[in-house]
């Protein structure tokens, strides 16, 4: 493993574990790292295959070192270090709000948005994604609002190649189970955006829905926001966009979203 990551590019530790039973909500696994006095404690994810990966964006240069947290024997304990050294090229870092009413890259390179939406284009299987990037390649947008769920609604009536649950043979989902292939696809196209000098602004629910994924059971949804969080919160692009049209989201209350905030 490299031990040298750009600042605010993405440290991935990645390990085997047990994959019997479901890991989804049978293991715990946590890293902890430590720069000096700093502290930083993301939460890992299970990726599936008996994979395990916790990630960090590091944002000071030097050295890093980690140790891992687990419920289970094999992910528990491991230790180790990395390097991280100057960003180059076109990684700025993440943009931050500046004097209140403007942004910044964190390297203070001004950030001026310009933005477009295209909501569900992560969903439209790979030869019109990659038309849709090689398009945004040639265009001066630096900021795009998509979502990470597919989209039902005028226009858009095609079925998703990934789903964010496995699903049983009658089509129904199994909300205990996450489907990596699902989260390892969203994490493909933020990261082409990353490589356009371009800001993912993820709408994370929506009510244009007929898969049941804005009426999601509380529990469902808490661990969906924790999951997500644990796989892309390390991707420089990344803006969180609560939901689009919340008010027309029925099965929500101002107390779920309050929960949501917190999480």
């Amino acid at each position: 493993m490299d031990n040298q990551v750009e600042r605010w590019d993405i440290f991935e530790l990645t390990l085997q574990g047990p994959s019997s039973g479901n890991p989804f909500l049978d293991v715990q696994f946590r890293a902890t790292f430590r720069y000096g006095n700093r502290v930083v404690e993301p939460e890992g994810f299970y990726d599936g295959d008996g994979v395990y990966k916790v990630r960090l964006m590091p944002d000071t240069t030097g050295e890093w070192q980690y140790v891992t947290r687990s419920d289970v024997p094999e992910l528990d304990g491991r230790t180790g270090s990395f390097t991280c050294v100057p960003a180059s090229g076109a990684n700025h870092g993440p943009v931050r709000v500046h004097h209140t009413y403007h942004f910044i890259y964190e390297d203070g390179t001004p950030h001026t948005s310009f933005g477009t939406t295209c909501y569900a284009w992560n969903h439209q299987g790979d030869a019109l994604e990659e038309q849709t990037l090689a398009t945004l390649s040639q265009a001066p947008f630096n900021k795009l609002r998509m979502c990470v769920f597919p989209k039902h609604y005028a226009y858009n009536r095609n079925e998703p190649e990934h789903h964010a649950f496995e699903q049983h043979d009658d089509g129904s989902f199994d909300l205990t189970h996450f489907n990596p292939a699902f989260f390892q696809h969203l994490e493909r196209r933020i990261g082409d955006l990353r490589s356009l000098g371009i800001e993912a602004d993820l709408i994370l629910f929506h009510p244009y829905d007929h898969w049941g994924y804005s009426e999601m059971p509380a529990d469902v949804d808490d661990r969906y926001l924790r999951y997500l969080v644990a796989r892309v919160a390390a991707y420089r692009n990344v803006w969180w966009s609560m939901a689009n049209e919340f008010d027309l989201m029925k099965a929500k209350t101002m107390r779920d979203w309050d929960r949501f905030f917190k999480i």
